[in-house]
């Protein structure tokens, strides 16, 4: 799946539904680097795994607060993640969202925006691949990371963020 077409599908309906100050650049870089690390936005369900959608975020558990139960607990995100569901249709409970995760591509982007909002730290700005290689292992806490391919995948989101806004900037300019 081309990035423009997940930005266009999936990213751009998220955000429109989460508060304006979540729709940056740099939540949209990190968006796209983490669905190309986790399933290069192929699979929607892991493989031989239990994480759903193109960000592949686990159900977890109320005990381990990751992945949905994450999102769902925390007070940065609850009321937000209520608002997402209800507007998707989706019951407003771990297991729905969970779920749903693997079919609603505007729920799964949405809350993978919500577990990055639920890191204390500002997201890293585009094209600072080591501080964006931390917040992920921080907020994905993947079972067998993979350092190697990061680098590379990091490059192609920072190159379709920079490409949109050269795009929309293009397009101002020329409305003016």
């Amino acid at each position: 799946m081309m990035l423009d077409q997940i930005m266009d599908d999936a990213l751009r309906p998220a955000m429109a539904l989460l508060p304006a100050r979540m729709n940056t650049p740099a939540a949209d870089c990190m968006l796209l680097a983490i669905g190309l690390q986790e399933s290069r936005f192929v699979h929607r369900r892991q493989i031989g795994g239990p994480a759903r959608g193109f960000w592949q975020v686990e159900k977890g558990t109320r005990a381990s607060r990751g992945g949905v139960w994450g999102v769902f607990l925390h007070a940065a995100s609850r009321d937000h993640l209520a608002t997402l569901c209800k507007a998707r249709s989706v019951a407003g409970d771990p297991d729905a969202i969970y779920a749903a995760l693997e079919y609603d591509d505007v729920l799964a982007a949405g809350v993978a925006r919500l577990l990055l909002w639920t890191d204390p730290k500002a997201l890293p700005p585009v094209g600072d691949t080591q501080a964006a290689w931390a917040l992920y292992l921080r907020t994905w806490r993947p079972g067998k990371p993979k350092p190697d391919s990061w680098g590379g995948l990091y490059q192609q989101a920072v190159t379709a963020i920079r490409t949109r806004t050269d795009r929309s900037m293009a397009h101002v300019a020329t409305v003016d």
